[in-house]
């Protein structure tokens, strides 16, 4: 009897976990984009000044500044159940204990939501310093992980491209991307944007492709030659003569980061066409795959004449950082 008893009581238990999980609403809000939740003076104060001046970093590799986070703010007073279904929010506090906590799922999902606390608004301030950098970093891979899950509910079977196949990985591709060329040893792809100015002419795109590793060269200096060949041999102008090259009056910049477990370079710069006035902005992973002996290269770069451009390039970053080697 006891053990029916126990049982029926685990049965019940587990169910009421799952209709909690079933009832929890889902987040609202668009990526890139955090809502301070802090009292409003504090707000037009040094606190609220430190906030924007930390996240409003302007975003490297981008045509036009463009901040690497949006912020707005509400206060605790109007921090109502609405506003709590908020997809990234950041609690600033005044307390006698000092705290930094990052939640998950806390009011809806998916969410993060973390808590920074000082016992008064100097240390506020001081800690947001502190914590700046850990704290984008938290909202940006937040924001990945939720455009891939977006993503993989509309997947594209990537095993009918050859260039995949050959080079034994899987993307996670959105179904609106067209294949524009795929060689067996070069693919692109290309989504049409269908909204806002860039309507019609705009475009996101997806290469991939690899290149033997040379482990005496500097992997760094040789990426602007790289894409440039890649450009030159496989994306065409309109004209003869043209041809995507690395825009030679910016200089791209290249942060060491992880992808797969492997050491990757990441690049964000600026493409132009040769010889055109076509440019925008790219962004290329190349990871340092020993055991296949190659670098294996994904990039995104986006052609959006009039418009911003952070979240097209965080889009591709979502796809390419889903790569995964077989």
């Amino acid at each position: 009897m006891k053990k029916v008893l126990l049982l029926l009581f685990s049965v019940v238990f587990l169910s009421s976990c799952g209709n909690d999980e079933l009832i929890m609403p889902k987040s609202v809000g668009a990526f890139g984009k955090v809502l301070v939740v802090v009292k409003n003076n504090m707000w037009l104060g040094d606190v609220g000044n430190q906030i924007r001046g930390s996240f409003g970093e302007i975003q490297l590799g981008l045509p036009q500044p463009e901040k690497t986070l949006s912020v707005s703010q509400i206060g605790p007073n109007n921090f109502s159940s609405m506003m709590r279904n908020s997809r990234n929010i950041l609690v600033l506090e005044i307390s006698d204990k000092e705290n930094f906590k990052v939640h998950k799922d806390r009011y809806a999902r998916p969410q993060t939501v973390i808590y920074l606390t000082a016992k008064d608004e100097a240390t506020l301030i001081e800690r947001i310093k502190e914590k700046s950098k850990e704290m984008m970093s938290v909202y940006k891979k937040s924001d990945i992980d939720y455009l891939q899950s977006l993503f993989r509910k509309k997947r594209l079977d990537d095993s009918k491209y050859k260039t995949l196949q050959n080079l034994n990985i899987s993307l996670t591709i959105p179904e609106e991307f067209r294949t524009v060329d795929d060689t067996g040893d070069f693919l692109w792809l290309r989504q049409h944007l269908r909204s806002g100015i860039a309507k019609g002419a705009g475009s996101n795109n997806i290469l991939v492709y690899s290149r033997p590793l040379d482990e005496g060269k500097m992997i760094t200096d040789s990426i602007v030659s790289m894409r440039n060949a890649i450009g030159k041999k496989y994306i065409p102008g309109s004209e003869e003569g043209m041809y995507m090259i690395t825009e030679a009056a910016y200089t791209p910049f290249t942060v060491d980061t992880e992808i797969e477990g492997k050491k990757t370079y990441e690049t964000r710069g600026k493409w132009e066409v040769k010889n055109d006035f076509m440019a925008g902005p790219f962004l290329n992973y190349a990871i340092v795959d020993k055991k296949n002996n190659r670098l294996l290269v994904i990039e995104g770069f986006t052609y959006a004449p009039s418009v911003n451009k952070r979240n097209f390039l965080m889009e591709l970053e979502a796809i390419a950082k889903s790569v995964h080697i077989n």
